[in-house]
Protein backbone atom coordinates (compact mmCIF):
# COMPACT_ATOMS: atom_id res chain seq x y z
CA UNK A 1 0.00 0.00 0.00
CA UNK A 2 1.43 3.01 -1.41
CA UNK A 3 1.02 6.35 1.34
CA UNK A 4 -0.11 8.93 0.08
CA UNK A 5 2.12 12.08 1.12
CA UNK A 6 1.55 15.16 -0.99
CA UNK A 7 -1.08 17.06 -2.84
CA UNK A 8 -0.93 15.53 -6.00
CA UNK A 9 -1.20 12.03 -4.64
CA UNK A 10 -3.97 13.25 -2.55
CA UNK A 11 -5.76 14.24 -6.20
CA UNK A 12 -4.84 10.97 -7.64
CA UNK A 13 -7.00 8.92 -5.00
CA UNK A 14 -9.26 11.76 -5.46
CA UNK A 15 -9.27 10.61 -9.24
CA UNK A 16 -9.83 7.32 -8.67
CA UNK A 17 -12.65 7.50 -6.64
CA UNK A 18 -15.02 9.85 -8.56
CA UNK A 19 -13.17 10.12 -11.97
CA UNK A 20 -13.07 13.73 -12.38
CA UNK A 21 -11.44 16.89 -10.56
CA UNK A 22 -11.69 20.50 -11.16
CA UNK A 23 -9.46 22.01 -13.75
CA UNK A 24 -7.28 23.31 -11.25
CA UNK A 25 -6.98 20.50 -9.76
CA UNK A 26 -5.91 18.38 -12.74
CA UNK A 27 -3.44 20.83 -14.10
CA UNK A 28 -1.57 20.55 -10.84
CA UNK A 29 -1.39 16.59 -11.49
CA UNK A 30 -0.62 17.11 -14.54
CA UNK A 31 2.46 19.10 -14.28
CA UNK A 32 3.50 16.85 -11.14
CA UNK A 33 5.59 14.32 -10.84
CA UNK A 34 4.98 13.76 -7.44
CA UNK A 35 2.44 11.08 -7.50
CA UNK A 36 3.34 8.69 -10.59
CA UNK A 37 3.74 5.40 -8.77
CA UNK A 38 0.63 6.24 -7.14
CA UNK A 39 -0.98 7.17 -10.14
CA UNK A 40 -0.21 3.91 -12.57
CA UNK A 41 -0.59 1.74 -9.63
CA UNK A 42 -4.63 3.17 -9.19
CA UNK A 43 -4.52 3.10 -12.75
CA UNK A 44 -3.50 -0.37 -13.10
CA UNK A 45 -6.10 -1.45 -10.35
CA UNK A 46 -8.76 0.13 -12.28
CA UNK A 47 -8.02 -1.54 -15.99
CA UNK A 48 -8.04 -4.98 -13.92
CA UNK A 49 -11.00 -3.99 -12.21
CA UNK A 50 -12.75 -3.94 -15.93
CA UNK A 51 -10.86 -5.81 -18.35
CA UNK A 52 -8.52 -7.90 -16.08
CA UNK A 53 -4.92 -9.00 -17.16
CA UNK A 54 -6.08 -8.98 -20.58
CA UNK A 55 -4.77 -6.68 -23.41
CA UNK A 56 -5.85 -6.70 -26.48
CA UNK A 57 -4.27 -7.20 -29.96
CA UNK A 58 -5.52 -5.00 -32.85
CA UNK A 59 -3.99 -6.05 -36.63
CA UNK A 60 -3.25 -2.88 -38.23
CA UNK A 61 -3.30 -2.84 -41.84
CA UNK A 62 -1.63 0.70 -43.20
CA UNK A 63 -2.94 0.56 -47.26
CA UNK A 64 -2.16 3.87 -48.16
CA UNK A 65 0.27 6.76 -47.41
CA UNK A 66 -1.34 9.06 -50.06
CA UNK A 67 -3.42 11.75 -48.22
CA UNK A 68 -5.25 15.08 -49.62
CA UNK A 69 -4.16 16.69 -46.08
CA UNK A 70 -1.13 18.79 -44.76
CA UNK A 71 -1.47 18.79 -41.19
CA UNK A 72 1.68 20.64 -40.65
CA UNK A 73 2.86 17.92 -37.93
CA UNK A 74 2.55 14.80 -40.15
CA UNK A 75 5.50 12.79 -42.19
CA UNK A 76 2.90 11.41 -45.20
CA UNK A 77 1.49 15.02 -45.62
CA UNK A 78 0.40 16.40 -49.09
CA UNK A 79 3.51 18.59 -49.22
CA UNK A 80 6.45 16.58 -48.36
CA UNK A 81 7.66 15.46 -51.68
CA UNK A 82 10.52 12.95 -50.32
CA UNK A 83 8.23 10.19 -49.41
CA UNK A 84 7.49 7.59 -51.90
CA UNK A 85 4.09 7.08 -52.22
CA UNK A 86 2.02 3.90 -52.28
CA UNK A 87 -1.80 2.15 -52.24
CA UNK A 88 -2.31 -1.51 -51.11
CA UNK A 89 -4.16 -2.97 -53.80
CA UNK A 90 -7.70 -5.16 -52.23
CA UNK A 91 -5.91 -8.60 -52.72
CA UNK A 92 -2.72 -7.47 -50.98
CA UNK A 93 -5.38 -6.00 -47.93
CA UNK A 94 -6.52 -9.64 -48.01
CA UNK A 95 -3.41 -11.25 -48.06
CA UNK A 96 -2.59 -9.09 -44.49
CA UNK A 97 -6.10 -10.03 -43.34
CA UNK A 98 -5.24 -13.49 -43.72
CA UNK A 99 -1.54 -13.62 -42.12
CA UNK A 100 -3.52 -12.21 -39.57
CA UNK A 101 -6.38 -14.23 -38.99
CA UNK A 102 -3.80 -17.40 -38.80
CA UNK A 103 -1.98 -15.57 -36.21
CA UNK A 104 -5.45 -14.87 -34.13
CA UNK A 105 -6.09 -11.78 -34.54
CA UNK A 106 -9.83 -11.08 -34.65
CA UNK A 107 -9.76 -7.37 -35.48
CA UNK A 108 -8.33 -5.60 -38.49
CA UNK A 109 -7.87 -1.77 -38.49
CA UNK A 110 -7.52 -0.21 -41.80
CA UNK A 111 -5.79 2.62 -41.60
CA UNK A 112 -4.74 5.52 -44.37
CA UNK A 113 -4.16 9.03 -44.95
CA UNK A 114 -7.40 10.71 -46.96
CA UNK A 115 -6.58 9.53 -50.08
CA UNK A 116 -9.44 10.07 -53.11
CA UNK A 117 -8.35 7.20 -54.80
CA UNK A 118 -10.17 5.15 -52.68
CA UNK A 119 -13.65 6.11 -52.96
CA UNK A 120 -16.33 4.79 -51.38
CA UNK A 121 -17.34 2.77 -53.71
CA UNK A 122 -13.74 1.17 -53.65
CA UNK A 123 -13.99 1.12 -49.61
CA UNK A 124 -17.55 -0.69 -49.19
CA UNK A 125 -16.46 -3.44 -51.81
CA UNK A 126 -13.02 -3.81 -49.65
CA UNK A 127 -15.02 -3.96 -46.14
CA UNK A 128 -17.72 -5.91 -47.35
CA UNK A 129 -15.30 -8.56 -48.91
CA UNK A 130 -13.22 -8.90 -44.90
CA UNK A 131 -16.40 -9.26 -43.81
CA UNK A 132 -17.69 -11.85 -46.23
CA UNK A 133 -14.06 -13.64 -45.56
CA UNK A 134 -13.61 -13.06 -41.93
CA UNK A 135 -17.22 -13.04 -40.23
CA UNK A 136 -16.03 -13.55 -36.74
CA UNK A 137 -13.46 -10.54 -36.79
CA UNK A 138 -14.31 -6.79 -36.54
CA UNK A 139 -13.38 -3.88 -38.95
CA UNK A 140 -12.24 -0.65 -37.46
CA UNK A 141 -11.54 1.87 -39.91
CA UNK A 142 -9.05 4.85 -39.42
CA UNK A 143 -9.25 7.24 -42.90
CA UNK A 144 -10.01 10.41 -41.51
CA UNK A 145 -12.98 13.00 -41.91
CA UNK A 146 -15.82 11.63 -44.21
CA UNK A 147 -19.24 13.07 -44.59
CA UNK A 148 -22.17 11.65 -42.53
CA UNK A 149 -23.37 9.43 -45.49
CA UNK A 150 -20.00 7.75 -46.18
CA UNK A 151 -19.71 6.87 -42.87
CA UNK A 152 -23.08 5.33 -42.78
CA UNK A 153 -22.10 3.29 -46.03
CA UNK A 154 -19.11 1.97 -44.34
CA UNK A 155 -20.84 0.75 -41.15
CA UNK A 156 -23.74 -0.60 -43.54
CA UNK A 157 -20.98 -2.50 -45.70
CA UNK A 158 -19.78 -3.79 -41.92
CA UNK A 159 -17.01 -2.09 -40.14
CA UNK A 160 -17.84 -1.11 -36.78
CA UNK A 161 -15.44 1.18 -35.23
CA UNK A 162 -13.94 4.25 -36.42
CA UNK A 163 -11.12 5.79 -34.84
CA UNK A 164 -10.00 9.79 -35.73
CA UNK A 165 -7.89 11.67 -32.79
CA UNK A 166 -9.16 15.43 -32.25
CA UNK A 167 -5.16 16.24 -31.51
CA UNK A 168 -6.50 19.18 -30.16
CA UNK A 169 -9.91 20.34 -28.72
CA UNK A 170 -8.97 24.02 -28.60
CA UNK A 171 -9.61 25.65 -31.76
CA UNK A 172 -6.63 28.37 -31.73
CA UNK A 173 -4.20 25.49 -30.99
CA UNK A 174 -5.98 23.52 -33.87
CA UNK A 175 -4.93 26.45 -35.58
CA UNK A 176 -1.00 26.09 -35.02
CA UNK A 177 -0.80 22.32 -36.25
CA UNK A 178 -2.97 22.33 -39.20
CA UNK A 179 -3.57 24.26 -42.60
CA UNK A 180 -6.83 26.67 -43.04
CA UNK A 181 -8.65 24.02 -45.21
CA UNK A 182 -9.48 21.75 -42.26
CA UNK A 183 -11.54 23.06 -39.41
CA UNK A 184 -11.63 21.91 -35.72
CA UNK A 185 -15.22 21.62 -35.72
CA UNK A 186 -15.88 19.62 -38.78
CA UNK A 187 -13.33 17.36 -36.73
CA UNK A 188 -16.22 17.27 -34.26
CA UNK A 189 -18.58 16.71 -36.02
CA UNK A 190 -17.10 13.97 -37.67
CA UNK A 191 -17.06 12.04 -34.35
CA UNK A 192 -20.81 12.59 -32.93
CA UNK A 193 -21.61 11.39 -36.37
CA UNK A 194 -20.02 8.12 -36.01
CA UNK A 195 -21.34 8.24 -32.47
CA UNK A 196 -24.79 8.44 -33.95
CA UNK A 197 -24.16 6.28 -36.15
CA UNK A 198 -23.55 3.23 -33.70
CA UNK A 199 -19.50 2.73 -33.71
CA UNK A 200 -17.61 2.10 -31.23
CA UNK A 201 -15.43 5.66 -31.38
CA UNK A 202 -12.00 6.47 -30.07
CA UNK A 203 -9.88 9.65 -30.38
CA UNK A 204 -7.17 11.05 -28.76
CA UNK A 205 -4.38 13.39 -28.96
CA UNK A 206 -0.78 13.77 -28.97
CA UNK A 207 0.85 14.37 -26.39
CA UNK A 208 4.31 17.70 -26.23
CA UNK A 209 2.89 18.81 -29.81
CA UNK A 210 4.19 22.12 -31.06
CA UNK A 211 2.50 25.18 -28.89
CA UNK A 212 0.37 22.49 -26.31
CA UNK A 213 -0.19 24.05 -23.04
CA UNK A 214 -1.45 22.01 -20.04
CA UNK A 215 -4.81 23.88 -20.48
CA UNK A 216 -5.05 22.77 -23.99
CA UNK A 217 -4.70 19.33 -22.35
CA UNK A 218 -7.32 20.02 -19.99
CA UNK A 219 -9.74 20.91 -23.09
CA UNK A 220 -8.70 17.59 -24.53
CA UNK A 221 -10.02 15.99 -21.55
CA UNK A 222 -13.53 18.02 -21.19
CA UNK A 223 -14.67 17.40 -24.74
CA UNK A 224 -13.76 13.73 -24.41
CA UNK A 225 -16.10 13.54 -21.11
CA UNK A 226 -18.57 15.22 -23.65
CA UNK A 227 -17.93 12.51 -26.50
CA UNK A 228 -17.73 9.78 -23.90
CA UNK A 229 -15.31 7.10 -26.68
CA UNK A 230 -14.96 4.04 -26.08
CA UNK A 231 -11.67 3.97 -27.28
CA UNK A 232 -8.52 7.06 -26.43
CA UNK A 233 -5.83 7.04 -28.23
CA UNK A 234 -2.46 9.17 -27.20
CA UNK A 235 0.92 9.15 -27.60
CA UNK A 236 3.81 11.34 -27.49
CA UNK A 237 4.12 14.14 -30.42
CA UNK A 238 7.63 12.93 -31.99
CA UNK A 239 8.86 15.24 -34.70
CA UNK A 240 9.63 14.66 -39.05
CA UNK A 241 12.14 16.05 -40.76
CA UNK A 242 10.22 16.66 -43.78
CA UNK A 243 7.49 18.87 -41.97
CA UNK A 244 7.18 22.27 -40.73
CA UNK A 245 7.92 21.18 -37.14
CA UNK A 246 11.18 19.46 -38.02
CA UNK A 247 13.08 21.82 -35.08
CA UNK A 248 11.04 20.72 -32.70
CA UNK A 249 11.01 18.95 -29.30
CA UNK A 250 9.50 15.92 -29.48
CA UNK A 251 6.73 15.28 -26.74
CA UNK A 252 8.06 12.64 -23.48
CA UNK A 253 7.42 9.36 -22.28
CA UNK A 254 6.89 10.63 -18.34
CA UNK A 255 4.40 12.87 -19.61
CA UNK A 256 2.21 10.26 -21.96
CA UNK A 257 2.37 7.85 -19.13
CA UNK A 258 1.07 10.45 -16.53
CA UNK A 259 -1.64 11.05 -18.93
CA UNK A 260 -2.41 7.57 -19.97
CA UNK A 261 -3.24 7.35 -16.07
CA UNK A 262 -4.81 9.94 -15.72
CA UNK A 263 -6.94 9.06 -18.96
CA UNK A 264 -7.94 5.92 -16.96
CA UNK A 265 -8.83 7.20 -14.30
CA UNK A 266 -11.20 9.19 -15.59
CA UNK A 267 -12.55 6.88 -18.57
CA UNK A 268 -12.38 3.24 -16.64
CA UNK A 269 -14.47 1.55 -19.50
CA UNK A 270 -11.89 3.18 -22.56
CA UNK A 271 -10.00 1.10 -24.48
CA UNK A 272 -6.99 2.40 -24.13
CA UNK A 273 -3.78 1.55 -26.76
CA UNK A 274 -0.10 1.33 -25.92
CA UNK A 275 1.33 3.12 -28.81
CA UNK A 276 3.93 2.08 -31.29
CA UNK A 277 5.19 6.04 -30.60
CA UNK A 278 5.41 4.99 -27.09
CA UNK A 279 7.61 2.01 -28.01
CA UNK A 280 9.31 4.46 -30.46
CA UNK A 281 10.48 6.75 -27.53
CA UNK A 282 11.59 3.89 -25.46
CA UNK A 283 12.91 0.27 -25.61
CA UNK A 284 10.34 -0.50 -23.40
CA UNK A 285 7.95 2.27 -23.93
CA UNK A 286 4.66 0.00 -24.63
CA UNK A 287 5.54 -2.05 -21.61
CA UNK A 288 5.38 0.96 -19.49
CA UNK A 289 2.39 2.48 -20.81
CA UNK A 290 -0.06 -1.30 -20.57
CA UNK A 291 1.65 -1.05 -16.60
CA UNK A 292 0.33 3.18 -16.60
CA UNK A 293 -3.43 1.71 -17.70
CA UNK A 294 -3.28 1.00 -21.41
CA UNK A 295 -4.78 -2.46 -22.68
CA UNK A 296 -4.33 -2.66 -26.42
CA UNK A 297 -1.50 -2.81 -28.79
CA UNK A 298 -1.46 -2.72 -32.67
CA UNK A 299 1.08 -4.96 -34.25
CA UNK A 300 1.80 -4.15 -37.96
CA UNK A 301 0.40 -6.47 -40.54
CA UNK A 302 1.02 -4.21 -44.03
CA UNK A 303 4.13 -6.25 -46.12
CA UNK A 304 7.03 -5.07 -44.79
CA UNK A 305 8.05 -3.68 -48.03
CA UNK A 306 6.13 -0.68 -47.36
CA UNK A 307 6.20 0.20 -43.70
CA UNK A 308 9.25 2.39 -43.80
CA UNK A 309 7.15 4.24 -46.05
CA UNK A 310 4.07 5.18 -43.94
CA UNK A 311 6.39 6.96 -41.71
CA UNK A 312 3.79 9.75 -39.32
CA UNK A 313 6.86 10.68 -37.53
CA UNK A 314 10.88 9.65 -37.79
CA UNK A 315 11.99 6.49 -35.80
CA UNK A 316 9.00 4.07 -35.73
CA UNK A 317 9.92 0.74 -34.40
CA UNK A 318 9.25 -2.71 -36.40
CA UNK A 319 9.28 -1.59 -40.05
CA UNK A 320 11.34 -4.29 -40.77
CA UNK A 321 9.94 -7.23 -38.55
CA UNK A 322 7.26 -9.25 -40.46
CA UNK A 323 4.11 -9.90 -38.82
CA UNK A 324 5.00 -13.54 -37.03
CA UNK A 325 8.19 -11.99 -35.74
CA UNK A 326 5.96 -9.33 -34.27
CA UNK A 327 3.50 -11.52 -33.15
CA UNK A 328 6.16 -13.13 -31.10
CA UNK A 329 7.70 -10.51 -30.08
CA UNK A 330 5.08 -8.61 -28.14
CA UNK A 331 3.94 -12.09 -26.49
CA UNK A 332 7.37 -11.87 -24.36
CA UNK A 333 6.61 -8.14 -23.80
CA UNK A 334 3.11 -8.62 -22.21
CA UNK A 335 3.48 -11.66 -20.65
CA UNK A 336 7.01 -10.00 -18.87
CA UNK A 337 4.72 -7.28 -18.27
CA UNK A 338 2.43 -9.18 -15.96
CA UNK A 339 -0.58 -9.36 -18.85
CA UNK A 340 -2.32 -11.76 -20.88
CA UNK A 341 -2.50 -11.45 -24.66
CA UNK A 342 -6.23 -11.47 -25.77
CA UNK A 343 -7.20 -12.69 -29.63
CA UNK A 344 -10.98 -12.24 -28.96
CA UNK A 345 -12.54 -9.22 -30.81
CA UNK A 346 -12.53 -7.27 -27.37
CA UNK A 347 -15.14 -4.81 -27.50
CA UNK A 348 -15.44 -1.88 -24.88
CA UNK A 349 -17.19 -3.03 -21.70
CA UNK A 350 -19.09 -0.37 -20.19
CA UNK A 351 -20.87 -2.20 -17.84
CA UNK A 352 -20.69 -1.31 -14.10
CA UNK A 353 -17.20 0.36 -15.39
CA UNK A 354 -18.46 3.75 -13.86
Amino acid sequence: MIEITNTAEQLTAKLADTHDLTDEELKLLIESDNSDELLFSLADKQRRKVYGEDVYLRGLIEFTNCCKNDCFYCGIRRSNHNTDRYRLTDEQILECCKTGHRLGYRTFVLQGGEDAYFTDEKLCTLISRIRSEFPECTITLSIGEKSRESYERYFKAGARRYLLRHETADDAHYRKLHPETMSLDNRKRCLYDLKDIGYQVGTGFMVGSPYQTTENIISDLRFMQALDPDMIGIGPFIKHKDTPFSDCESGTLSGTLRLIGIIRLMFPHALIPATTALGSISPTGREQGLKAGANVIMPNLSPTEVRELYLLYENKICTGENAELCKGCLERRISGAGYRISYASGDVIRKGAR
